[in-house]
């Protein structure tokens, strides 16, 4: 890929945005390459856990400014098809079927925060700096706002939404956007440690935990009971919680672990 890198170790993958010299700003060629890789690693049955990193000084910076200069010449059509490329990327992410943990430095701007909300886990570096910048170019954070705002709330988007202001990595972990922050020479060994939790679960529940998050996100109470019902019914019976319920009992370590 061009700006783009995949590497996999084992049950783990790694994709790296590769634009350092420009902070790895999104085009419409990163947009594109960051789809493809979501649907070629959902498929490949030997990646259980994916983490997303940026190389270089930041995370991601936004929009590149040469994308920008294309945007202004746009009619509604094409920045139509523009932002449904874009949102079509975010979601294939979000609904990736497996964890996926971001690894943020640096900066995460604009669509940069986007791509850390639709992480299941981010770790940030406690030097990272964050906004919601588009206002301050007379834009929304439209395409982003469903996946951050099911992240952080209303009211926390509302504030640095309207604001486009710049807040820190302590701030991002109080208001959801990140999980956990570590110093920045730390960070590498705070997602492999993540990472190595991860793989101790088993993957079909992983998959099937994501799932269900998304079917009882907002739902009340008694809309839920169904499908919870349902899906721990057949995690009981079914082959991966056979096997990892037996191996709790038998103290042993299920079939799925690689670690001692």
């Amino acid at each position: 890929m061009e700006h783009l890198a995949i590497t996999i170790d084992g049950p783990r993958a790694r994709v790296e945005l590769r634009r350092p010299g420009i902070h790895n700003a999104f085009d419409d060629v990163l947009v594109s390459e960051l789809a493809e890789a979501a649907g070629r690693l959902a498929g490949d049955d030997a990646v259980r856990v994916v983490v997303l990193s940026g190389a270089g000084k930041s995370f991601c910076a936004g929009a590149d400014l040469n994308w920008m200069k294309r945007m202004i010449e746009y009619g509604r059509e094409e920045n139509l098809r523009d932002a449904a490329a874009m949102a079509a990327m975010f979601s294939a992410w979000d609904t990736f079927p497996k964890p996926v943990v971001g690894s943020i430095h640096g900066a995460a701007l604009g669509g940069g925060t986007g791509l850390v909300a639709v992480c299941d886990i981010a770790i940030a570096a406690d030097d990272t700096v964050f906004a919601f910048s588009e206002v301050r170019l007379g834009i929304l954070p439209a395409v982003i706002s469903p996946f951050v705002t099911a992240k952080i709330g209303r009211s926390a988007a509302r504030e640095l939404f309207l604001t486009g202001e710049r807040f820190g990595a302590e701030r991002a972990r109080e208001i959801g956007l990140v999980h956990r922050t570590a110093p920045a020479g730390e960070l590498d060994a705070a997602v492999d440690a993540v990472v190595q939790d991860l793989l101790r679960g088993g993957p079909r529940a992983q998959s099937r935990i994501k799932s269900l998050l998304r079917t009882i996100h907002g739902v009340d109470p008694g809309t839920a009971r169904t499908p919870t019902v349902e899906a721990i019914a057949d995690a009981r019976a079914g082959a991966e919680g056979q096997e990892g319920m037996h191996a709790f009992l038998e103290r042993r370590r299920p079939a799925w672990r690689e670690d001692g």
